[in-house]
């Protein structure tokens, strides 16, 4: 099995990731028990294998066993992702807001994270690591085992999409 400076070595290189681990399974679950369940099997995953990790990067490497895991966890649930809208993001003021601005904040964000989670998991995974997590193209392309142009097309839809559902749901509030 596993000695002890292996197992110390898996901690000090797997766990601070795990945080990111969970925002990535969390959006593409879009739930919190669910987002526990498939990080957590990932975290069994990237342990059982640890032997194998090159020593590249350890959170793209446990990026990816949490993308495949929750993939073979919607396979095993046969539930298919649903195909949706487009939105943007707004601007936000940097100083303190006042109580109006606050609530119209917390509107906005919902309205994101609605339109968030009703893109197609493809893109909702792309802008996640991408604009959450800070991915490059070829991490991300690497996560995902696509091409970059691949990569750089799911964002640009995705944030196309996003755009979409955002500018028609400001135009909707402002009537």
């Amino acid at each position: 099995m596993f000695d002890q400076n292996e197992l110390t070595a898996f901690n000090e290189a797997v766990l601070p990731h795990l945080d990111a681990a969970y925002n990535l399974a969390r959006w593409l679950t879009r739930n919190d028990h669910d987002a526990e369940d498939v990080v957590q099997e990932a975290s069994l995953r990237a342990f059982k294998y640890w032997k194998g990790f090159s020593g590249r990067d350890c959170r793209a490497w446990l990026l990816a066993i949490v993308r495949n895991t929750y993939y073979s966890w919607i396979r095993k649930r046969s539930v298919q992702p649903e195909l949706t809208e487009d939105g943007e993001i707004d601007e936000v003021d940097e100083g303190i807001p006042s109580p109006e601005t606050a609530l119209l904040q917390s509107a906005d964000r919902e309205m994101l994270k609605a339109a968030l989670e009703d893109l197609p998991v493809e893109f909702r995974e792309a802008i996640v690591l991408r604009e959450m997590e800070g991915l490059s193209y070829k991490e991300i392309a690497d996560i995902a085992t696509v091409p970059i142009g691949t990569v750089m097309s799911r964002l640009a839809r995705a944030r196309k999409r996003l755009q979409a559902v955002l500018t028609n749901a400001a135009g909707q509030k402002s009537i």
